[in-house]
């Protein structure tokens, strides 16, 4: 379990090499994870070992005050989460293009990093993802949820009641929960954050494939992509809403394997066909 020191932040990270190298140089795929409640488990408990065992050289770290990282009192705006990216690459010494792969909110930071940086971005996959938006308020709905789970671990001691349950490690969870959404700008940060509007959307020249839940909250964002995107491809999983990568983990590799054998190697050339798979959108 590699640490590393980034923009002055130690980051937990994990690597995972392919099993039997399919070439001489792999390509590297890059897991971004969401918020809060999320950590570079959800990557790596069900996709990251297929995609490893696909060929690919994978890496997945914990974003800041997340997980085993460390949690610093500011810096969880969307800008910071992008120079914490490319920082933790850089001192992997990972400076060539790499496919990103990123779930809810670690969409926002994936695709903004694909914006600023383009010539380090071979792909981009957005599993559920957030970001793309055309209307205001846009991070009401997660501003809401974030708040709420702020009050209950504040006013209702909730890592305090878990141990009393001897619910040892839902109660560490919680309190790192309590720590970053009471402890840090985190929320306020969120609260100002910018979306990607349709007409910076036009600008990503990689080859995006985005994947949602039929039922989902963030299925808009899908087909926004798939409009604004020259090189999107938007697939609808059906019985689904926001539980693609945890329940619908099967289905979503059946979609993401071939995409990336396809896609995720620098300069590889793009499949034509169509723009939307996996039922009307």
């Amino acid at each position: 379990m590699p640490e590393v020191t980034a923009r002055g932040v130690r980051f937990h990270v994990q690597l995972m090499e392919p099993d039997a190298p399919h070439c001489p140089d792999p390509p590297v795929v890059v897991f971004v994870h969401g918020l809060v409640m999320d950590n570079l488990s959800s990557f790596y408990y069900t996709i990251a070992g297929p995609v490893a065992a696909g060929g690919a050289r994978c890496v997945l770290y914990d974003q800041r005050g997340h997980g085993r990282s460390e949690r610093p009192p500011t810096g969880y705006g969307p800008g910071d989460a992008v120079a914490d990216l490319f920082a933790v690459l850089d001192a992997l010494g990972r400076r060539a293009p790499v496919v990103l792969v990123a779930h809810s909110w670690g969409g926002v930071t994936a695709l903004k990093a694909t914006l600023a940086h383009p010539s380090r971005v071979a792909g981009l996959v957005m599993i559920e993802g957030d970001g793309p938006s055309e209307r205001p308020g846009w991070t009401e709905d997660i501003l809401n949820t974030l708040e709420l789970y702020a009050l209950a671990l504040d006013h209702d001691r909730l890592p305090e009641r878990l141990l009393d349950f001897g619910w040892r490690r839902e109660s560490r969870t919680a309190a790192g929960d309590d720590a970053l959404v009471n402890g840090t700008s985190l929320v306020a940060d969120i609260a100002g954050a910018a979306p990607v509007r349709p007409a910076d959307l036009a600008a990503v020249a990689c080859p995006v494939l985005a994947v949602y839940g039929r039922h989902s909250e963030l299925l808009d964002a899908g087909r926004l992509l798939a409009r604004a995107v020259p090189r999107c491809t938007l697939h609808v999983m059906e019985g689904h809403a926001h539980t693609v990568l945890r329940e619908g983990t099967a289905g979503l590799l059946e979609v993401l394997s071939p995409w990336l054998a396809r896609h995720a190697h620098a300069g590889a050339p793009v499949t034509e066909g169509a723009r939307a798979m996996g039922g009307a959108v």
